[in-house]
């Protein structure tokens, strides 16, 4: 089976061609960094306009990447994101099936991430404790197998990567502000400052990081010499992330047991926290898999592929976009 995906959860227009017996075929990716940027976060309607202008001549150099416009069903996602950038993607696939006269499928996006690790050559099987890592999101899922998630914890206020942009934008950093501290973090000492680790001392998988975004703004208003420097404050900051979500993994890998543990999410890109989690996943006589890094962020190939697992059960709901869409409302795929 060969599956179109199409991704506008928000500021990435990806395309991919997925054949589930020659992998991936080809995939496209418009990030609108720049567009955003001037405005130190996304504006959904510019995010909009934008994905309707890229879409079609995405898809158009997708077919010519994989030498093929035939396609078998098309995959979107339906949510969670931007309701706007969601219906520019939908109404494109739903249109683009009618017209193939093929099947299209709405696509849960955290399922894409926390799935993209299996695009890989590797021994990755069920089951495996996810963390999905990103400006949106902050979860710790057991995934006992295909569309069997249960959830062990989830930010009650802002995501890990939401806090790495007001960081940076405390700090004068451009947007994203995620790579920027990471690269400004290397140059700092971790240990400079203490910041807190939100919920570590309580029992739990449950994260919090807007308590440690208010106490790195209070360190970004000293004067003189009590002000740390900017490195200083990146790398205690990242440390004070890290730190977190190592303690929970770990809890993680402790309460259930299973011997691995997927990252994936913008953040999962970042190299300091894979290798904490590579450390922690050691500690547990597990072992770390991630993405590589173009399918750490938002991409076709990832909505592609999770379509195709679902469409091979025989599953085949148009769903409806939705802004929010807890992955516990989300069904096992149906049977074949």
């Amino acid at each position: 089976m060969r599956v179109l995906g199409i991704e506008t959860s928000c500021d990435e227009t990806a395309v991919a061609l997925f054949d589930t017996d020659s992998g991936l075929l080809a995939h496209q990716l418009h990030s609108q960094i720049k567009l955003h940027a001037p405005y130190g976060g996304v504006v959904p309607e510019l995010a909009s306009r934008d994905h309707l202008a890229r879409i079609t001549p995405l898809t158009r150099a997708v077919f010519e990447e994989a030498g093929t416009e035939d396609f078998d069903a098309v995959a979107y996602t339906a949510g969670p994101g931007l309701i706007g950038a969601l219906l520019v993607g939908a109404t494109f696939a739903r249109s683009l099936a009618a017209a193939k006269g093929v099947p299209a499928l709405g696509v849960h996006h955290m399922e894409g991430h926390l799935l993209a690790p299996l695009l890989e050559d590797n021994d990755l099987d069920y089951p495996f404790v996810a963390l999905l890592v990103s400006g949106g999101h902050t979860q710790l899922i057991d995934v006992a197998g295909h569309g069997q998630y249960t959830l062990l914890g989830q930010t009650l206020d802002d995501a890990a990567g939401e806090a790495f942009d007001k960081t940076a934008k405390l700090l004068g950093l451009p947007y994203p502000g995620g790579p920027h501290i990471e690269k400004l973090a290397k140059t700092g000492n971790p240990e400079a400052l203490n910041l807190p680790r939100p919920m570590t001392r309580r029992p739990g998988m449950d994260f919090s990081f807007s308590g440690l975004k208010t106490a790195v703004y209070y360190a970004t208003k000293k004067e003189g010499a009590e002000r740390a420097s900017d490195a200083d404050i990146a790398a205690s900051f990242q440390a004070a992330v890290i730190d977190t979500l190592a303690i929970k993994c770990d809890r993680a890998l402790k309460a259930t047991g299973y011997p691995r543990l997927v990252v994936a999410g913008g953040c999962g890109a970042n190299q300091a926290v894979r290798a904490r989690l590579d450390a922690v996943a050691g500690k547990r006589d597990a072992k770390l898999y991630c993405p590589r890094m173009a399918f750490c962020t938002d991409n076709g190939a990832m909505i592609a592929y999770a379509g195709a697992l679902r469409l091979a059960a025989g599953e085949r709901s148009e769903h409806d976009v939705r802004a929010r869409w807890p992955m516990s409302e989300l069904a096992p795929p149906a049977a074949p």
